[in-house]
């Protein structure tokens, strides 16, 4: 199993600072990081502050979410077949939600090898004082980016005065009360603490307030083919906490299982025609209850 951890944050909050920090310390302690960058743009001029020698793959031109989610599959599947490494890295543009960016890592075709350990987002703590400037879009995820992390960096806090900054701390903390916040400058901030992080444990999920937004990703394996009727109903049962669920249904009748999709209520099925693992990935929150039909 290999650590991942998702790095978001709006346009300039300072990602790639602290994914360079990462890599750093991660090769002090003698582990090897792997780098998956994302970039709405035809280049991606970050990808020069990565290190020679450390893995790298890139989206460009695109979005790792849910639209752009096959193409970041493939780039993930080529890291895990050809290079060797302990933990991945992943840098979202800062225009990508949180939500839709973890849909590749929780691919079917490789979720077992994979370890979540949380969302880490770098917060312009300057931006945070000025945000009801922005437009209502922006705005709104600027704040999504924020509520869904594990871990919040408070960054450039040089920029603000001492009552600014606790300003800041206290209005970010009242808008994600479950994630710890550091006060960072550069966004320099120690492993040790990105290490702690335990999102995808299931007994953080269980212990979890009903306010608290803690992803995690359940594998859900079938035994034997199942009626598309049945399986459709059993959609319908689920919880509005699962946001996304995709993988391979095996259909009675059908020689080979069919790739599923589920997103916002919505199923998408399209027929496989060779043999593919019966499973699926279902995401969200408080996935204890979440079983098969």
């Amino acid at each position: 199993m290999k650590d991942v951890y998702l790095f978001s944050g709006f346009l300039g909050s300072g990602k790639t600072t602290l994914l360079k920090t990462m890599i750093s310390q991660m090769k002090d302690k003698g582990l090897k990081p792997a780098v998956f960058m994302n970039e709405l743009g035809k280049m991606n001029m970050d990808s020069d502050s990565v290190e020679d020698g450390v893995p790298l793959k890139e989206i460009l031109d695109g979005c790792i979410c849910c639209t752009g989610s096959e193409k970041s599959e493939a780039q993930i599947q080529t890291l895990l077949a050809e290079e060797d490494f302990d933990v991945l890295l992943i840098e979202t543009t800062g225009a990508a939600h949180p939500v839709e960016a973890l849909d590749a890592i929780f691919s079917p075709l490789f979720a077992e090898k994979l370890n979540f350990k949380g969302i880490v987002t770098v917060a312009d703590s300057k931006r945070w004082m000025d945000r009801n400037s922005l437009s209502p879009q922006i705005r709104s995820l600027f704040l999504e980016q924020i509520r869904h992390a594990d871990l919040i960096l408070a960054n450039k806090m040089d920029l603000l005065t001492d009552s600014e900054q606790g300003t800041v701390v206290y209005e970010i903390q009242s808008l994600n009360s479950s994630a710890q916040i550091i006060q960072t400058v550069h966004a320099k901030v120690p492993f040790s603490a990105l290490d702690k992080i335990t999102a995808s444990t299931a007994k953080d999920v269980v212990k979890a307030p009903v306010s608290k937004l803690n992803l995690n990703a359940k594998v859900l394996q079938f035994d034997a083919p199942v009626q598309r009727e049945k399986f459709e109903e059993w959609l319908r049962t689920l919880p509005d906490s699962v946001y996304r669920i995709k993988g391979y249904v095996p259909l009675e009748g059908d020689k080979y299982p069919h790739a599923f999709q589920f997103a916002y209520g919505m199923a998408q099925w399209l027929p496989e025609y060779m043999k593919m693992q019966n499973q699926i990935v279902v995401i969200g929150e408080g996935l204890e209850g979440v079983e098969l039909p």
